[in-house]
């Protein structure tokens, strides 16, 4: 992972092509037939901090989706630049790093950092008057008044991952909720938007929190266990915090039903560090559908970019690909670089057939409705198997397309 410094020195190096620790191998060849001045996207990418468990895989795939434009016709038949910037997982560092990316010329922007990062950067924004994309963000405030003419998201938000849980609630007959938390600004700010909601479909008898680098929840899960709850939620950032939840979860609590936020789903490196079948079972805010043959070419393509034959796609993978993949139809579109005309081009974006949600699920934008979700098939709760690894979609219920 990149610290800031590094980060910057590498802008150099960006003129055509991404490039980085983390490129996944040797760029492919690069059209030669591609002139003019470079398309530069600005990226923020908190590749330090809590952050960087999920922020480090959209970025990564948002190396590659630049690598495959600048093999084809580039945007507009020029190349495309890619700067970075990092603003650390530190929410209040998020509108110095969007400055930098405008210092660098950046003509659009993606953030793929926490919900709490984007909201502080969206004033910044609207002045500048760039486009910028939050494809993994789920918080809805982002691209919601005030300061949202420049600000669009693509995942299904906090507000939907409410409907979907007390969809589940109704149909399995749960009535009563523990909540089990990491300390991080981004889950406090999570919570605060999702618990009012969940409160309307279950009763919250335990509402735990712990230290996003603890290496005990004993207490907080004995808690949760004297309570009794129908089902137990794990709101976290993921990583080492997350399986440590469901490694003691398992133990204490084997028979209870255990959700997820997207984090873990997200974060295959994180699986194996899981207690042997301590994650059966478990059921995750999901965006994947292998069913779906735009998430199945993302696939084959990312395997074949990255020679891994075994890589699984992720959400994350597959909202940054159509952040890129949006920018440059929308750029395209607006046969300009100003940013008003290539926000005026998002805003007429509709049906775009998304890389992630269940099989048909599509993404649309219109001058009031940055959302880019269009229903709650973007989402597809997700089972993990007794090998510790997503074995598909829950049976019990999924959010109607």
């Amino acid at each position: 992972m990149r610290p800031v410094a590094l980060a910057t020195a590498l802008v150099a190096c960006l003129a055509f092509a991404a490039c980085g620790e983390d490129d996944g191998g040797a760029a492919p060849d690069r059209n030669k037939d591609l002139t003019g001045e470079p398309i530069v996207i600005g990226l923020d990418e908190d590749s330090t901090g809590p952050g960087a468990s999920y922020s480090t895989i959209a970025g990564k795939t948002i190396r590659n989706a630049v690598e495959r434009l600048n093999a084809e016709d580039g945007i507009l038949g020029r190349p495309v630049e890619l700067v970075i910037e990092n603003d650390e997982s530190d929410p209040t560092k998020a509108p110095s790093v969007i400055r930098k990316l405008l210092d660098q010329k950046a003509n659009a922007l993606i953030l793929v950092t926490a919900s709490a990062a984007v909201n502080q950067a969206k004033p910044v924004i609207q002045k500048a008057g760039i486009p910028a994309i939050a494809p993994i963000a789920i918080s809805q405030t982002f691209a919601e008044p005030p300061d949202s003419d420049y600000a669009y998201s693509l995942a299904n938000v906090l507000s939907d991952f409410v409907k979907v849980y007390c969809g589940a609630a109704e149909s399995e007959g749960y009535k009563t909720l523990a909540i089990l938390s990491d300390d991080t600004p981004t889950i406090e700010g999570v919570n605060g938007l999702l618990k009012p909601g969940l409160e309307e479909c279950f009763e919250i008898v335990a509402d735990e929190v712990a230290p996003e680098d603890t290496a005990d929840v004993n207490a907080q899960v004995a808690k949760i266990q004297k309570a009794k709850p129908d089902a137990i939620l794990v709101s976290s950032v993921g990583g080492n915090f997350e399986v440590l939840a469901h490694n003691t979860l398992a133990q204490q609590l084997p028979d209870t039903q255990r959700f997820s936020l997207a984090s873990i789903g997200n974060q295959p490196d994180i699986w194996k560090l899981a207690n042997p079948a301590a994650l059966k079972g478990l059921v995750f805010m999901g965006s994947i559908d292998h069913e779906n043959p735009k998430t199945a070419d993302l696939e084959k393509t990312l395997r074949e970019r990255r020679g891994e034959d075994d890589y699984s796609v992720t959400a994350y993978d597959a909202q940054a690909w159509d952040a890129v993949m949006l920018l440059k139809q929308a750029i395209e579109a607006a046969g300009s670089t100003d940013g008003a005309a290539i926000q005026k081009a998002l805003n007429e974006i509709s049906g775009y057939e998304a890389s992630f949600g269940q099989t048909g699920f599509t993404l649309t934008f219109a001058p009031d409705k940055h959302l880019g979700a269009d229903g709650l098939c973007g989402l597809v709760l997700t089972e993990f198997g007794d090998d510790n690894k997503p074995s598909g979609a829950w049976g019990a219920y999924q959010p109607p397309c």
